[in-house]
This record gives structure tokens, C-alpha cells and sequence, in this order.
């Protein structure tokens, strides 16, 4: 079945204001819609368990990482961080999965402060050593880590899916005072050399301040540094990126030294760093961060 919204005509609706969260026990978790697609936190283990679903689904069928027994099992990806943190969930209301539920077609997985420290830190600190970010002189703030990101195939043709769960991240940054976004985001492939373009790009033109800058763990380093600034195509280094990374970069992204061979996921990370005040008012505005 096929709505407005996924044909792109559907106008994108608040269901909060940005900032304004009174009436919130008769409206939290639905965050926004736009035709059939609403943007929601997962309340329920079976929200959950859907977000896996559909996580397993992109990354270890669609895409080339390697599941575990359990996962493979279950046909669900999960680890130890799922049950501590808060998962962003795009539902199409008017397409039923095999369940009878609505369809879960896109999600993120957000890891604040107090989740962490239940889950026994970040997820990001498994590949980047974080803690000069996380210090309280340099942070100053409230962190939310960004991971598990991604969209149904048949839903990201049009840009309404993305839209929506970045409405409803930029709403919990408002709604829990976030100052500082991070995680790490994915290049597809493992071999450094081949993405010697996009690394060197990210490496030279999006640097993270130098006082604050996160750095790969030192077994895991891979350098970024592979081509020389003046030899950098930029047209063609954007062109390279993943759109998640390219939009990222556009609302004021800045990266981390040093990439991460993701070997079960088949990815190279690197490290994105977003400080909210930092970002660009035009994402701001039309994603409804309030600070």
C-alpha cells in the first residue's frame, strides 16, 4: 500500500511543539506524522523487538554483517545497550507487518547519560577512547548517543522517513536538554585504502577542536590522513559519503581522529561529534531543536 506520505506530498506535523511537552501523558511517545507516518518512542518490548527486526533485516540480510547464533536465531539484532536506552521508531499505520502491527519502517537507537551508566557505559567507547569528550570541564552538559540508524529500503526513495526521525531526535534533544550529540556513524567496506576519498575529506575539512578531540582506541586505529588536503576532490568525496554522514555534516557535524574497522558489520566508523548550540540554524529550525 502505498500513501502520501512515501510519495512525498504529506506536510510533516508537530504533535509536539518543540520545547512544549504539558499534556504529555495523552500524547508522548507520538512525537510527529505526516500522512500515514508517525514518529514515536517505542513503549512496548514488542516496539522493541521490532526496531531489531527491522535492524537485522538492513544490516545483516540487506547489508553484509555477520550475526550472531542468538541474533541469527531470533532474526533480530541486539546487544547489552537495547534494554537501558530509548529507541525512535517511524511507523507506516496503513501497512501491516506479519504480526497485524503497524509496520515499523526506520530507527534509531538514542543512549543518554543515566543509560549509560546502567548499561555500563557508551557503546562508542567500545572503538574511540571518549573520555576527554565526556569530561565535565569540556562537556559542560547533557550527551545523547546516536547509533543504530536506518530506513527500510522501500521507504528511502523519499526523504519523509529521515525527516521524521530526525523531528523526533531533535524533540528529545529538547525534551531531555541535550547539549552534545555523538556516536559513530558508518562508510560501507573495510579496507581503508578504497575509501582513502571520503576518509581524507572527513579527516581534513571536518576536524574535531583539538582540545576535545576523541581518538580511536589505539589498537583499533586506522588513520584517516590517506590523501593530502590539496588532492582532495570535494564534489567527489560528497558524492562518496553516506547520505546519513552528508546530512551529519550539514547540520554542523565535526569528526574524531582516526577510523574503526567494524569487522562483523562490515563498516568503517568514524566518530561524529554535534554540539547542539553549534549546529546550523537551519536544521535547528526545521527539525524543532529548542535551546
Amino acid at each position: 500500500m502505498v500513501d502520501s506520505a512515501r510519495e512525498g506530498g504529506a506536510a510533516l506535523v508537530n504533535i509536539h511543539e518543540p520545547g512544549v511537552f504539558e499534556g504529555v501523558l495523552g500524547r508522548w511517545p507520538v512525537l510527529a506524522t505526516a500522512g500515514a507516518l508517525e514518529v514515536r518512542l517505542a513503549e512496548t518490548e514488542w516496539e522493541v523487538e521490532a526496531a531489531q527486526r527491522l535492524r537485522y533485516e538492513i544490516f545483516y540480510e540487506e547489508m553484509s554483517a555477520v550475526p550472531s547464533p542468538a541474533m541469527r536465531e531470533h532474526r533480530r539484532d541486539f546487544d547489552r545497550f537495547d534494554d537501558c536506552c530509548d529507541h525512535i521508531l517511524v511507523v507506516d499505520r496503513a501497512t501491516m507487518d506479519d504480526e497485524g502491527q503497524p509496520l515499523v519502517v526506520g530507527t534509531y537507537r538514542l543512549i543518554r547519560d543515566a543509560d549509560a551508566k546502567r548499561a555500563g557505559g557508551f557503546y562508542t567507547a567500545g572503538e574511540y577512547n571518549i573520555s576527554r569528550l565526556l569530561a565535565s570541564d569540556a562537556m559542560g552538559g547533557r550527551v545523547l548517543e546516536l547509533g543504530r540508524s536506518c530506513v527500510l529500503k522501500a521507504y528511502r526513495a523519499k526523504p519523509i522517513t529521515m525527516q521524521l526521525l530526525w523531528r523526533g531526535l531533535m524533540l528529545c534533544v529538547a525534551r531531555f536538554s541535550i547539549d552534545t550529540m555523538f556516536g559513530c556513524a558508518s562508510l560501507h567496506g573495510t579496507d581503508a585504502d578504497a575509501l582513502a576519498l571520503p576518509l581524507s575529506y572527513l579527516c581534513h575539512y571536518h576536524p574535531m577542536p583539538e582540545a576535545m578531540r576523541v581518538r580511536a582506541r589505539p589498537e583499533l586505529y586506522v588513520s584517516m590522513d590517506r590523501m593530502p588536503k590539496d588532492a582532495i576532490d570535494v564534489r567527489e568525496a560528497l558524492r562518496a559519503l553516506p547520505p546519513l554522514i552528508k546530512g551529519y555534516l550539514r547540520a554542523g557535524a565535526q569528526i574524531g581522529d582516526g577510523a574503526v574497522i567494524d569487522r562483523q558489520f562490515g563498516t568503517t566508523d568514524v566518530f561524529i561529534y554535534m554540539p547542539v548550540a553549534g549546529m546550523d540554524s537551519r536544521y535547528r529550525n526545521r527539525f524543532g531543536a529548542a535551546k
